[in-house]
């Protein structure tokens, strides 16, 4: 259970899902997919869609490659919070976000498996956050020319140890699109 008090909600997190971002990742178009249902699951169950858009110098605002990919589309209620930085709790306002929805467990959703994902599921476990991953609704992109994993393998790994990551009053783990449950 969550540290943080008064904070009984979920919130789907939605990460970096964005043309520039997923453009040519593993398994792009599956994942969109999970991302897309959960996306409607989520609405459908009147729980909270947190949107997270990702600017640096290589992916600037308000480009075609910044955009959130074509098949999803925040809906005008749900919070946008942008970020320049790996943890998506990082010089934003995620926190007042989800402070103001009362929550304290997240579903974790996107891009990049080994960025953005692995930063923000710390950052939020650390913050007192219940925060579970979606193992089959997140992707990376080819990094093995610079030495890394193939992405296939990044997200096995990713998967792995998440599934067994805990903190004292806190839970993590994986789930699969299929498993979620927003009410847990």
């Amino acid at each position: 259970m969550t540290t943080l008090e008064n904070r009984p909600n979920t919130a789907l997190l939605v990460v970096d899902v964005q043309n520039g971002v997923v453009d040519g990742a593993h398994q792009r178009d599956a994942v969109v997919a999970n991302v897309a249902s959960l996306v409607e699951k989520a609405r459908r169950e009147q729980v909270p869609v947190v949107w997270v858009q990702h600017s640096d110098e290589q992916l600037a605002r308000d480009s075609d490659d910044w955009q959130i990919v074509p098949e999803l589309a925040p809906a005008g209620a749900e919070s946008l919070v942008e970020k320049s930085y790996g943890d998506s709790f990082e010089d934003t306002d995620l926190e007042t976000v989800l402070s103001g929805l009362g929550v304290g467990r997240l579903i974790v959703v996107g891009a990049q498996t080994d960025a953005c994902i692995r930063s923000t599921l710390h950052g939020a476990l650390a913050r007192g956050y219940d925060a579970t991953l979606v193992s089959d609704a997140h992707t990376t992109g080819d990094n093995t020319e610079w030495g890394a994993p193939a992405p296939d393998q990044v997200i096995a790994h990713t998967n792995l140890y998440w599934t067994y990551q805990t903190a004292p009053g806190r839970t993590a783990g994986t789930v699969t699109t299929k498993d979620v449950d927003f009410g847990a």
